[in-house]
């Protein structure tokens, strides 16, 4: 019973998850089409920002409608070529958003402390990503999917990012000091969230493993 629910509690959260990917993604290839309010200050600095709006919305809302097709084992399984050409339009989605997202780093709104912010998951995102696919080229499935995984809390960062703001304007926090706050928390804590499911997925077979052995010595006589 408890098993079923935990099964069924993670298999929620994984649909919800995907949920919020499409939609931001969604929201982010619509921002390009969308008019600047002359009252939204982070609209203005984008709409004089140049290329590197269109580009890091473009390549960040690809790399999110990428994220469910990734993490399906469906796909992986029955799939393998769907899923190998998702990854490297993932990675050139990645890199785009990133260049980009460095380049709108360097005057992004909240001072020196949310350019660092955005600056620093510019420069991880990329390298991380990087790792993964190394490790695939190199055939180390184990590898691939961990840093991966960390690839993945790094792109939903976007996520984090908007349920914060969102969370500021509901509860009518001042709007720009949560904004520096959330350049750094909203991947920082995405990558211990990832952390903790790596940790999870790493934890379970080996308790599995010693309850299957207890079980064998069990079955076997000691000796008298």
């Amino acid at each position: 019973m408890y098993e079923w629910l935990g099964r069924s509690a993670w298999w929620v959260v994984r649909v919800l998850f995907s949920l919020a990917c499409l939609a931001v993604a969604g929201y982010a290839f619509a921002y390009l089409y969308m008019e600047v309010r002359g009252d939204d200050p982070f609209g203005a600095q984008f709409a004089v920002s140049g290329w590197d709006v269109p580009a890091h919305f473009f390549g960040a809302g690809l790399a999110l409608l990428l994220v469910p097709l990734q993490l399906s084992a469906s796909v992986r399984r029955r799939l393998p070529r769907l899923h190998r050409l998702g990854g490297w339009l993932y990675v050139a989605a990645v890199a785009i958003g990133a260049v980009s997202g460095l380049s709108l780093a360097a005057n992004a709104q909240g001072g020196a402390v949310a350019r660092a912010g955005f600056a620093v998951l510019s420069l991880l995102w990329p390298l991380v990503t990087a790792v993964a696919i190394a490790a695939a080229i190199r055939t180390d499935t184990v590898a691939h999917r961990r840093w991966m995984t960390r690839s993945v809390a790094l792109t939903t960062g976007a996520i984090t990012l908007r349920l914060m703001l969102a969370a500021a304007l509901l509860l009518q926090w001042p709007m720009m000091q949560v904004y520096v706050v959330a350049a750094w928390l909203s991947w920082l804590i995405n990558l211990v969230v990832g952390e903790l499911i790596l940790r999870r997925q790493t934890v379970a077979p080996r308790a599995v493993r010693r309850s299957f052995a207890g079980r064998r010595s069990a079955s076997v006589p000691g000796d008298a």
